[in-house]
């Protein structure tokens, strides 16, 4: 598993250092969920932000803005609507099996953790391409992902374009 230091040493220092983890309690029982380890260090690291102007990942604090929790509650509701649901492999949700909106991107991309099929089997990343019925599974965690999307290797969201002198990553508004 990548490690936040390795994420750090691409993408920068974070400024945003949650450490109350009562947000995410709140949203995990809601859910029946427990997110992912790498997810909520790197997501309390660096809070609700944009990285190299395109993938958006966001913090469950109620106060900000951009909380995970409201958007994640609207992404859930359209990937469960019918006309929307034949797009990806498995149902919207927090049971084994189903996926949970993590992050989107500015190009039509939706990223979900996909949620183990049992407690010793590992939580992998699903990305969808809303131009496209086309999802991908990626059968890594989510700190992988996005080190190898810092790195600019293909994982259905292409960085090159969008940071051609590196990452980098601002709050959103």
């Amino acid at each position: 598993m990548a490690t936040l230091s390795e994420i750090q040493a691409l993408l920068g220092e974070p400024r945003f250092n949650w450490s109350d983890p009562a947000p995410w309690v709140e949203l995990e029982r809601e859910l029946g969920i427990e997110f992912p380890a790498d997810f909520r260090e790197i997501v309390n690291a660096y809070g609700s932000i944009e990285i190299n102007g395109q993938l958006y990942l966001k913090h469950p604090a109620g106060h900000l803005l951009h909380s995970l929790g409201r958007k994640l509650r609207e992404d859930l509701e359209f990937w469960r609507e019918e006309d929307m649901a034949e797009f990806l492999p498995s149902r919207a949700g927090g049971d084994p099996g189903e996926l949970i909106p993590a992050a989107s991107a500015t190009t039509g991309e939706a990223v979900f953790l996909r949620v183990p099929d049992g407690p010793s089997s590992p939580w992998h990343i699903v990305v969808q391409e809303f131009d496209s019925p086309a999802w991908h599974l990626h059968e890594m965690t989510f700190s992988e992902w996005l080190l190898a999307y810092l790195n600019g290797r293909d994982v259905t969201l292409c960085s090159d374009d969008r940071a051609p002198d590196g990452p980098f990553w601002e709050f959103l508004p």
